[in-house]
Formats: structure tokens, C-alpha cells, sequence
């Protein structure tokens, strides 16, 4: 203690430093163990309560055994619920993992610090004898020795706490290890799940060749009644648009006889027409030729009244 009283306060600060951690990783240590215990023990299933870790394994294991039957991954669906519902206490693990190795590191700190405070006492003590007042600083060379030596201490003194702190917490953690209560745990979780859970599931995974067969004969069934229903849903639409489709075209057809009906009257009609102008023109070419002969006779009749004239004359 007296030691410690006499220490600079950046020793003292480095001391406590190191001890804070100790005992942080010390709690650490014990919570981490009793909660991977208490979680053992409920995958036991000794124990009711806390049950959301327990429901988040068993919903993801029967989520993934009824898409893949016997071939699930029980150790990676273990480790992914693990990882996200106590990354608290992974974080811990690792925290302690790391504590043997920064209790060292804050101990070598100390330790430069340490020596960097003696070698600037004792660089102040020999720019003191290089001056013409030697002997009137004699009385303080006592001091200047106490000042590097106090530098010296804390050198050492939080090496040696560094390095107590850590030999400590590597005991602990081989007596304890949470890393194997972890592993216990996972080996617990496995065989709960493989040993009890799956045998009370249902897969919808092959399990052998016939059942794969099966599987592929009812797919099949499965498929051909889809397409029988699909066939038959197409050759009811075909039906019915083929249907219309005639319902449309009997109506064409109809109009079309009746346009045809007025057709073929005003044909026959035009037809009559072109009877009567037929007779028309026969009468009219009759009559022209009669008209043609009466003008022949009427010229004769000139010409023989003009000859008879004429020879009178004569």
C-alpha cells in the first residue's frame, strides 16, 4: 500500500484501469457460464421459462425440416439463432477472450510509461550536476533519485498487476470456459432437436427413391388433371366463341338472302325492261325499214314525174 500511496497518479490510474477490467471480466466470466447453464438447462427441458430462445430454435428447425426432411443443417440453424438472439453473450466471449492479452498490453503501457517518467528524472538530474552550483544541489540529487525510482515502480508494479490480472482470468476461464458451456449448449440443442423435435414432424422432402417416385406420380397426376382442366376450359371457350361466331355469320347470311332476294327482283326487272325496249326497238327498226321503202317509192315517183315532165317539154 504504501507502495501504491507512493506511486505517481498515471501508475495508480493504470493500476486501476487493470483492476476495473479484472473485475468486469471476472462478472463477465461467471454471467456468461450460469447463463449458458440456464440455457442448457432448458433445452433439457427442465426448465419453463424463458422461452423465446427456445421457440426461435424450434421455429427455425421446423420451418427448415419441412423443406428438407432429414438433410437439415441442425448445427447451422443451432449457430444462426445462437448468433442472433445472444450476440450479447457472444460479445462477452470475445470481450474475455481478449482480456488475458489487454491486461499485458495495459501492463507494457504502464511500463513505458513507467520508464519514460524515470528517464526524464534522471535526464533532469544530470542537466543539474553539469552547472557551477554542484553542491548546492546536492540536496536535491535525493530527490531526483526518488523521482526515478517512483518511474521505475510504476513500471514494474503495473507489469506485474498486468500480468497477475491476466495469469488470474487464463485460470478462470480454463476452470470455467465458457466457450465449452457454449458447446455443450449446441450439443444439447442438436440432440433435443434431432432426438425429440424431428421424429413428431412432417417433411414434405423425399425420403428414399419410391417415395420419390411417388412424389413424382402425384406431381404428375397433379399435373394432368391442371391441364385436363385447362384443355376443357379452352374447348368450352372455343365452343362458345364458336358459337357466336356462327350465331354472327347465320345472320350475315340471312341479310345476305334478302339482299339477294332485291337483287334478283330488280334484276328481273331490269331484265323485263330490256324485253319491253327489245320490242321497242324491233318496232322501231320496222318501222324505220317500212318509212325507208315509202321514201324509195316516193323518189321513184318524183323521178318518173320529172322524166314525164320533161319529155313534154321536149
Amino acid at each position: 500500500m504504501s507502495a501504491l500511496r507512493n506511486m505517481p497518479v498515471s501508475g495508480v490510474l493504470v493500476i486501476a484501469v487493470i483492476a476495473a477490467l479484472f473485475v468486469l471480466a471476472v462478472i463477465l466470466l461467471f454471467y456468461v457460464r450460469v447463463r449458458y447453464r440456464f440455457l442448457e438447462g432448458k433445452a433439457r427441458g427442465g426448465n419453463p421459462e424463458a422461452r423465446g430462445f427456445r421457440s426461435a430454435i424450434l421455429k427455425e428447425y421446423t420451418a427448415a425440416y419441412k423443406q428438407y426432411g432429414q438433410d437439415v443443417n441442425t448445427p447451422a440453424i443451432i449457430s444462426d439463432v445462437i448468433g442472433s438472439r445472444l450476440s450479447g453473450l457472444l460479445l462477452c466471449e470475445r470481450f474475455l477472450n481478449n482480456a488475458v492479452s489487454l491486461f499485458v498490453t495495459l501492463g507494457l503501457f504502464g511500463t513505458f510509461l513507467g520508464l519514460s517518467m524515470s528517464v526524464s528524472s534522471l535526464t533532469e538530474l544530470i542537466g543539474l550536476s553539469n552547472t557551477s552550483e554542484w553542491l548546492s544541489v546536492l540536496d536535491s540529487v535525493g530527490g531526483g533519485l526518488m523521482s526515478a525510482l517512483s518511474g521505475m515502480g510504476v513500471a514494474f508494479y503495473t507489469s506485474l498487476f498486468g500480468a497477475g490480472c491476466s495469469i488470474l482470468l487464463t485460470i478462470l476461464r480454463t476452470i470455467l470456459s465458457p466457450q465449452a458451456a457454449r458447446e455443450r449448449l449446441e450439443t444439447r440443442l442438436e440432440l433435443w432437436l434431432d432426438m425429440e423435435i424431428a421424429p413428431t414432424l412432417t417433411t414434405e422432402a423425399t425420403k428414399d427413391d419410391a417415395d420419390l417416385v411417388n412424389r413424382l406420380i402425384d406431381t404428375l397426376n397433379d399435373s394432368v388433371s391442371e391441364i385436363r382442366t385447362a384443355l376443357r376450359s379452352s374447348a368450352e371457350n372455343y365452343a362458345a366463341t364458336t358459337q357466336a361466331a356462327s350465331n354472327v355469320y347465320a345472320k350475315a347470311i340471312s341479310e345476305q338472302k334478302d339482299h339477294l332476294k332485291h337483287f334478283d327482283t330488280a334484276l328481273e326487272r331490269f331484265n323485263d325492261g330490256v324485253h319491253d325496249f327489245s320490242e321497242v326497238d324491233y318496232n322501231l327498226r320496222g318501222s324505220v325499214e317500212r318509212m325507208d321503202l315509202a321514201v324509195r317509192d316516193l323518189a321513184s315517183a318524183l323521178r318518173e314525174i320529172n322524166r314525164r315532165v320533161g319529155g313534154k317539154q321536149q
